[in-house]
């Protein structure tokens, strides 16, 4: 690579990690010590969750299923569910636009959400 070349690819770099840095936003953390419980989730799913994503998991015209190996544990991790509900999420798989903040719920809620979202999964199949 000519220099000129290599010295505006490093600059490009330099601002485009700056910019990504300026977003970082912190994952809500769980209270410590708490044990998410699948149980406490549904009825959490079913109240905050579940007019999108669907009772059954399952989506619905307005958001995705959560029963989709795009939302294996190891692609979309229990944190981003976290900053999902705390920050909204941009549509990025699917074409339902973007996922707005869920007010009201706290990082707590989330924890026992997707504890209930994991068992459904591992029911499905999905792990």
């Amino acid at each position: 690579m000519r220099r000129p070349a290599r010295i505006a690819t490093l600059c490009l770099l330099a601002v485009l990690s700056a910019g990504a840095s300026a977003q970082k936003w912190e994952v809500p953390e769980p209270s410590r010590g708490l044990m998410p419980n699948p149980n406490l989730g549904k009825p959490l799913f079913e109240n905050n969750c579940a007019s999108c994503h669907g009772v059954d998991l399952s989506g619905t015209d307005k958001g995705p299923t959560f029963l989709n190996r795009i939302y294996v544990p190891s692609h979309h991790g229990d944190a981003a569910f976290q900053m999902a509900a705390k920050n909204g999420a941009r549509a990025h798989h699917w074409n339902f636009g973007d996922m707005p903040p869920v007010p009201g719920v706290t990082p707590d809620d989330v924890a026992h959400i997707t504890a209930y979202v994991r068992m459904q999964q591992r029911k499905a199949g999905i792990q």
